[in-house]
């Protein structure tokens, strides 16, 4: 009983999930707020160009 803890308490796989857990949402973070920034920009220029053709 007292080597399953060891063993448990030394077992470090769940540490990499959790590393790659954060890095995945400072990466959605990231690319929501860019398209945030670009998409409005985008609908700003698509609506001049429409207001130009017209």
């Amino acid at each position: 009983m007292a080597r399953l803890l060891q063993n448990l308490w030394k077992d470090e796989s769940g540490q990499d999930i959790a590393e790659y857990a954060v890095m995945l949402a400072v990466i959605l973070v990231i690319v929501v707020g860019t398209v945030r920034l670009i998409g409005s920009n985008a609908n700003n220029v698509f609506s001049n160009v429409a207001s130009s053709i017209q």
